[in-house]
């Protein structure tokens, strides 16, 4: 029997509808969340077809809408999660009213600020987010110390600091004035606070991250707090087949 009738991985089909990543969803089954017409599903690779009953917590889930996706200017001061266990508050809770589900393109930390990608449809994020793409995420750092250009230059050839390795990072002194110094810093492929915790290796306190690029899309004229959806051919043209769905099926498939 063929994918076509069979239907589509339930776990594709989950990230598909942004209740969560693909990643997520194989936890989420993996746990005993999720349900296939009433019968608790126990494999990712299970099918499911858009005529078919999906639960998750006991709550339906609706079929999968069109892939979506907005740039978002994220202001510092609040965390890329929908729920923190410290109270703070969250990039999703301040997103306009009648927005969909969405999950973000990676993440920004709590004081950094700037470019973030939000879509409705987990495979996409999945896609945006492979290293295989190669695309730069670039930023405007603001730093306090002295800045020494051949450290800053060494960057492009990998490092270390304390013991973690490094990728590559293209840094570029912009402007300096005193001991306050505005740097263009780029990268591939970032470790968790990779740019705060590298500047601190070169003795430099990093006083304003803003990201300006990820890949083709760019923060622009966006102001803080402010959501723009990218049209669906802009998608189609940076990452190929994204936007095509499979066809509504009308064959029920057994758990």
């Amino acid at each position: 029997m063929t994918d076509e009738v069979r239907g589509e991985r339930i776990a594709k089909w989950l990230g598909r509808t942004g209740v969560a990543s693909r990643r997520d969803a194989e936890r989420m089954i993996e746990e005993g969340r999720v349900k296939l017409n009433g019968q608790p599903v126990t494999h990712p690779a299970t099918f499911v077809t858009n005529s078919d009953l999906v639960q998750v917590d006991n709550k339906p889930v609706s079929n999968p809408d069109r892939t979506r996706l907005w740039r978002y200017h994220k202001p510092d001061g609040l965390v890329t999660t929908h729920k923190d266990p410290e109270g703070r508050p969250t990039v999703f809770a301040s997103l306009p009213e009648g927005m969909p589900r969405v999950i973000s393109v990676g993440r920004l930390d709590l004081n950094s600020e700037g470019l973030l990608l939000l879509t409705n449809d987990g495979e996409l994020a999945r896609r945006l987010e492979l290293p295989s793409n190669g695309w730069i995420r670039r930023y405007r750092v603001r730093v306090f110390g002295v800045v020494d250009e051949a450290r800053l230059a060494s960057l492009a050839e990998g490092s270390v600091f304390e013991g973690v390795r490094y990728g590559p990072i293209e840094a570029v002194l912009d402007s300096k004035k005193g001991d306050n110094a505005w740097l263009t810093v780029s990268l591939r492929e970032g470790k968790n606070r990779e740019i705060r915790k590298v500047m601190a290796g070169l003795n430099l306190h990093v006083s304003r991250l803003l990201r300006t690029s990820y890949g083709p899309f760019q923060l622009g004229t966006l102001q803080r707090g402010e959501l723009e959806e990218v049209q669906s051919r802009v998608i189609r043209d940076q990452v190929p087949k994204a936007v095509e769905k499979p066809a509504a099926r009308k064959t029920h498939q057994a758990n």
